[in-house]
Formats: structure tokens, sequence, C-alpha cells
């Protein structure tokens, strides 16, 4: 097997020991329904697997279906979170037992396969790229699930650095152009793409996530009760949601606490705050008299090199993440403290973009000039409707074989149990350009 194919297998492997990980717990947990947002855990670990057969072993390997009965089962534009409990789903051993016979087939047709050939699906590994990203981000809402259920002991935890010096609030990008997407990362996906130019003037973006310290004054001044700082929409989720703070935080005896896969500890005021839906984050902005960046704001603070008018893969270049520049692979169970990692800084000297929170953008889910859907539909295009919002740079819980500085996330607006954060903006005055 050549060096390239044994790096797919060893990312083939490292995603599948997050799902074996993430879902080793009694089989109640597994399929219990732990929010009506979410599905039971055993649905997302055969999932993974049914998936894995339809790409690789039946579209790029021409093998026969293993199980064609439970396609439509897992199929997740049939069934809706809310309604997969009432599937008659595998259960947690027949599901192990599934995706273990699914994987040793489809390292046969990796082994097999050309990855130089013709075939889109097969040239620089795509469908096994497309494979693993898709089971990191069920690893993700895995864990998301796993918050939900409130109970202790099922996730680890891990160090992280300490919070960094003081430095300047926000950073200066200037006015000018530069390329948005990719055309040429092999494993981006279809809404990455293709690479435009997008001209922008000059604007100042937070050098750091909103922390957990600025979050709490804009509670405890009062932010969820002014319906200055909200718009229609953001005042009726509120009201009907009853908010009255980030989820999972309450106050007790004057002191701000969360709690964090079933424990119960006092909100660190240094790290980014994070479980806050679109219309929390745009209020917010409203309050400290800002915005939220566009997600074209936020790629070109994030990735852009002017000097060498080029974007990079990662805001620092194109080295893979390393411990010293990013949060991210489930290294800890939380964001890390603000300014831990300078040497992940952007080369505009935006910190932290990625890793530890999802970030909030002002932007629609929509398509790039161009778009071209590939290898299905369902994966971006049913989403191009003006009710999700994007979400860019990862959190802690992401892997590095999905996060770069193109990727576009989303979810709709009101979504908070995701590990989502995020930075201010605003427009530069004349004079500042």
């Amino acid at each position: 097997m050549s060096d390239f194919k044994e790096r797919i297998a060893a990312e083939l492997t490292a995603a599948r020991s997050r799902s074996i990980a993430y879902t080793d717990a009694e089989d109640d947990l597994l399929v219990r329904q732990h929010s009506p947002l979410m599905s039971p855990l055993v649905w997302d670990l055969a999932h993974v697997g049914n998936y894995e057969e339809l790409w690789v072993l039946r579209q790029a390997g021409g093998i026969a279906p293993l199980r064609p009965e439970i396609d439509e089962m897992y199929d997740a534009f049939r069934h809706p979170r809310a309604d997969r409990p009432s599937l008659p789903v595998l259960g947690p051993g027949e599901a192990r037992h599934y995706i273990g016979g699914v994987r040793g087939r489809v390292l046969d047709v990796l082994d097999e396969i050309d990855l130089h050939g013709p075939d889109p699906l097969h040239r620089d590994g795509f469908v096994f790229g497309l494979v693993i990203q898709h089971e990191h981000q069920h690893d993700e809402t895995m864990l998301a699930t796993l918050q939900l259920s409130g109970q202790a002991g099922l996730v680890r935890d891990g160090d992280l650095p300490p919070a960094g010096p003081p430095g300047p609030a926000e950073v200066f990008v200037p006015p000018g152009s530069f390329v948005m997407g990719t055309g040429t990362r092999p494993w981006a996906y279809d809404n990455e793409r293709p690479a435009h130019l997008v001209e922008l003037p000059g604007y100042w973006i937070d050098r750091l996530p909103v922390g957990n310290r600025a979050y709490a004054d804009f509670v405890e001044d009062g932010g969820y009760d002014d319906p200055r700082w909200w718009s229609g929409e953001g005042l009726h989720w509120l009201r009907h949601g009853r908010a009255f703070a980030p989820l999972f935080w309450r106050r007790d005896g004057g002191t701000w606490w969360r709690t964090r896969f079933g424990r119960t500890e006092p909100v660190p005021m240094d790290e980014p705050v994070q479980h806050v839906c679109w219309y929390e984050a745009e209020a917010y902005a409203r309050w400290a008299g800002r915005r939220l960046p566009t997600e074209a704001e936020w790629e070109r603070a994030c990735g852009w090199d002017a000097e060498a008018e080029r974007a990079l893969l990662h805001p620092w270049g194109d080295d893979a993440p390393g411990p010293g520049r990013a949060n991210l692979g489930h290294r800890a169970a939380r964001p890390a403290p603000l300014g831990a990692f300078p040497a992940g800084a952007s080369p505009c000297g935006a910190e932290q973009m990625i890793g530890d929170v999802w970030e909030w953008t002002d932007s629609w889910f929509l398509p790039y000039p161009g778009f071209r859907s590939f290898p299905y539909p369902e994966y971006s295009e049913v989403f191009f409707d003006s009710r999700h919002r994007v979400l860019r740079g990862g959190s802690w819980a992401s892997d590095p074989a999905v996060v770069r500085t193109t990727f576009r996330n989303w979810d709709l607006p009101a979504r908070r149990q995701i590990f989502s954060g995020f930075r201010c903006a605003r427009t530069a005055r004349p004079e500042e350009d």
C-alpha cells in the first residue's frame, strides 16, 4: 500500500476510534433520545457505517449492497432527528458488527483502487475524504448529544495551555480583494467551490472570540431583557425559549455556573463563550456597538496572506495543526483560554480562528458563483434556502481533517446545543482605511 493510502487508512482508523469511544456506554444511554434536536447515539453509529457502504463500497468499489434493507432507515433526509427513536434501528451490538464488516471491505477497496484515475470519486482519494470527514462530523454531533445527556464520566477531558498576555481587542483588515473558497483542495466540499474573487472594504475584527466574562457583562446588564438588542426573530425565539444566558449556564450565589458533560463548575471567565445561538450572538454584537462579520470577512481575516497574495490552508500557513497552534480534535472537552495560541495567529493578527468554538457569521448559507453540486445535492444544495446561517472555524470537538480556512458549516439560527460562539466586527471609518 502506498504512503498516501496508508495515511488514508490511518485517518479512517482515527475517525472510527472516536465513534467507538463515544458509544462505549450502557445500551440504555445509546438507544435513548436525549433531545428532540439529536438522534439516539446508536442511530449515528450505524449511520456512519451505512454512509461508508453507500459511497465507498457501492459507488466507488462497485460492490453489491450488504444491507440494502436498512438504507431507508439511515437516510437522514427521510427521517428528521425527532422521529428517529421510533425507527427499528440496529441495536448497539448489531450496529458495531455492521460497521466493522463495512470497514473491513472499505480497506480492501482502498488497497485496490486507483487514486489517480479520471473518476472524480476516486481522484486524490476524494471518496475516502468524504467518509472520513462525515464520520468526524457525526463524532462531534455525538459529543453534543453526550453533553445533552447530562451524564458524567462519559467524555474524557485534558490539559490546555494558559491564557495569553493582553493584546489589542481588534485587528484591522485593509480594503482589497482576496480569493474566497478553493479550487485546489482535493477533499474540499462542493459548497467551498469554486474559488472566486471578492472585494471588501476595510474592517476591524476581534482579535479573539468573545469570552465568557464579556458575555456575562451583557447578561448582567439586562441584555436578555432589553428588546433594543434583539431582532424581531430573535425576540420571538427569546420569548418562546425563555433563555436568560448561554445554554447550560445558571446563576447561584453571585456566581455563574455551567454544566459540562455532567459536571457542574464555575464558568471560566477567560474562555470563549460557547453554546450560544445566532440570535444571542447578534444581540450581544448590537449591545457592544458592533456586528457579526460576514463569512467573506471571516475567511479573509482567517486565511488570506495579502503579502503573498494567496489563501492559506490554516491561519498560520499550510502546515498541519499542532498543539501550539489550535485546540482541535477533542484535546480537551472545552475551549482553550483566550489568547492561548499566539503561534496560530492569522496574517492580520486574529487568533483562535480555528478550533475552540464554531463562530457564527452574519451570512446566509448560499452557493458561491459557479457552484456545482458534487457528489450529491443533499450535502449542500438543499440547504441553500436563506434559513441557515454560516458558522466558521471548527470547535475543540472538530477534527483537523475537517477544519480549514474555507470550510463552511451551517445551522438554523436558533441552534445552540452545538459548540458555537462568535467574534464581532465593525466597518472601518473613512479615516481608518
